[in-house]
């Protein structure tokens, strides 16, 4: 972390509550950042968890949910308390975010009904398919809402007794304020949202009602979804309950305000700046999304594109991918467990650096090499259950760079069928591109694969790092800092980005070359993956 300040200033902003706290839930981690009156990060804390495939369903414990938010705040408590010699017991504000989307249904008593199931799952093709005809309107398999009406078509016990459903970060909101509300961005990706409202598209809701009319269940639709809040309004605050749940050490305080609770792809725009017309940004982690601010609503519906909400409510097309990192971070545990028998040591910061930078070294096609990163199914190129291969042909350049580029690429290859629709189909124009996330970490080299995938310059913050938890922090920051009438974009572009530092890398026309090769052989091989979940 950086700050030019002396520690003094820091100590009397976490002294005072003059702070602002963000805890983001996701796909592997679970972290923790407190950020001060200057939206600088100055403490964090983290966990790592996975996720599990139990009964052919992608899940997590909520158990482990709360495991590792606790554990999360406390390193971060500890961060503060190494740091600044000051015991957290306040903060300004804070916000939970999460993976957006999936399955979480709950009870009259507040009981789960049936394990959460994630946005990993591509088990909702009919209801997906159904609804999408219904509303005229794109619903992915992974959106809460097709789990629901899948669960419908299933014939499934448990939806009769549905007292209401959430998602994972409206879940954890919840249990520490009380308050069964949601972000407009994690809600636009439970059911479709009429940004004019600020609120769930009320001709669609009436659909589907209509459509499920027969079942005689005792609810209805709009009494399931937890209540819609925009960026800037306030969603709660933390419960003595909420307090003791959070902070094991009971030193934090009951009282803090809320702001709303958002999902990964809000507090990934709030990160990267880019909530205005024309901007867009990319977050690479185990998934990868991309989110592109539109100038105006699409003109037809395209399966590979979800329309989504910043936190403010803007209309937003994703082009959202289950699978981006897991296969790099599988084949790095390799090269780790090579590196301990051959009694060599190296930190996991540096072996990453040092593959990904071979990977600048490799022919920009990498040599004939293909890889399919698919750990899971992907809707976009219709793949059910994922299968990651590696494949060359006998005569295809072997060797360590050409490897690693052909593993970087893949993980950027589904993207780019969806940005193509995007930007052919819909001519949709992005002045830049702002990445975040691990695919970035190592300078540079993820950055100068995504500007030739896209064909667009892309722009990483110094804070990049630190992501979605920090961007949460800026929305909590903003909900309680914000002047009257002040929107989203004026305070981060004035009070958060003024003095950023950002590193633009253009895209270059052999890498571009390069990728389009790449690009197609992997289309033309992608009966071989399909083949591969039909026979493996």
């Amino acid at each position: 972390m950086v700050d030019n300040r002396d520690s003094e200033q820091i100590r009397h902003d976490i002294a005072v509550g003059n702070t602002a706290l963000g805890i983001e839930l996701g796909s592997t981690r679970i972290k923790a950042v407190l950020i001060d009156s200057r939206h600088t990060a100055v403490a964090s804390g983290a966990f790592g968890w996975e996720n599990k495939l139990e009964n052919g369903l992608w899940t997590y414990d909520l158990e482990d949910v709360w495991r590792g938010v606790q554990s999360c705040y406390a390193a971060l408590r500890q961060d503060v308390l190494a740091s600044y010699g000051i015991e957290l017991d306040r903060v300004g504000s804070m916000g939970i975010s999460g993976m957006m989307h999936g399955y979480l249904v709950f009870d009259e008593n507040d009981e789960l009904l049936v394990p959460f199931r994630t946005w990993r799952n591509t088990i909702t093709a009919d209801a997906s398919r159904e609804l999408t005809e219904l509303f005229g309107y794109q619903v992915p398999h992974r959106w809460s809402i097709a789990h629901l009406y899948q669960a419908i078509l299933n014939g499934e016990e448990h939806v009769g007794r549905i007292a209401y459903m959430t998602t994972l970060a409206g879940y954890v909101h919840g249990k520490l304020t009380g308050q069964r509300v949601i972000g407009v961005g994690d809600a636009s990706g439970m059911f479709p949202i009429d940004s004019a409202l600020c609120d769930y598209h009320p001709e669609m809701v009436r659909k589907f009602d209509e459509l499920v009319s027969k079942k005689d269940f005792t609810w209805k639709l709009g009494g399931l979804l937890p209540r819609v809040l925009t960026a800037g309004e306030k969603a709660g605050e933390l419960s003595l309950e909420g307090a003791k749940l959070l902070d094991v050490s009971g030193k934090l305080k009951p009282g803090q305000l809320f702001c709303p609770p958002e999902g990964d792809a809000g507090t990934g725009m709030a990160a990267t700046n880019s909530v205005t017309p024309r901007t867009g940004n990319v977050s690479a982690g185990t998934s990868i999304f991309l989110m592109a601010v539109l100038e105006q609503e699409l003109k037809a519906v395209h399966p590979e594109l979800d329309l989504v909400t910043t936190p403010d409510a803007k209309p937003v097309a994703m082009v959202h991918c289950n699978n981006c990192t897991g296969e790099i971070d599988a084949w790095v545990k390799i090269f780790a467990e090579f590196c301990e028998a051959a009694g060599v040591t190296m930190s996991k910061a540096g072996l990453y650096d040092l593959l990904y930078e071979k990977a600048l070294a490799a022919a920009p096609d990498c040599g004939g090499l293909l890889t399919y990163n698919y750990i899971s199914g992907e809707s976009i190129t219709e793949i059910d259950e994922g299968r990651p291969l590696f494949l060359r042909s006998p005569d295809a350049v072997f060797g360590l760079p050409n490897f690693m580029r052909s593993q970087l690429y893949a993980a950027l290859a589904t993207l780019r069928i969806g940005f193509d629709i995007l930007t052919e189909s819909e001519g949709v124009t992005l002045d830049n591109v702002y990445g975040h996330g691990g695919y970035f970490k190592t300078a540079g080299v993820g950055q100068q694969m995504m500007a030739a995938a896209l064909k667009t310059p892309v722009t990483v913050a110094g804070s990049a790092a630190e992501g979605g938890p920090w961007g949460m922090a800026l929305l909590a920051a903003y909900m309680k800092n914000r002047a009257v009438g002040e929107p989203l974009h004026q305070f981060l572009e004035e009070k958060v980005y003024h003095n950023a530092s950002w590193h633009k890398v253009m895209p270059e026309e052999k890498d571009m070359a390069g990728f389009e090769a790449f690009m197609r052989r992997y289309t033309k091989a992608l009966a071989v993956e399909r083949c591969a979940g039909d026979s493996i």
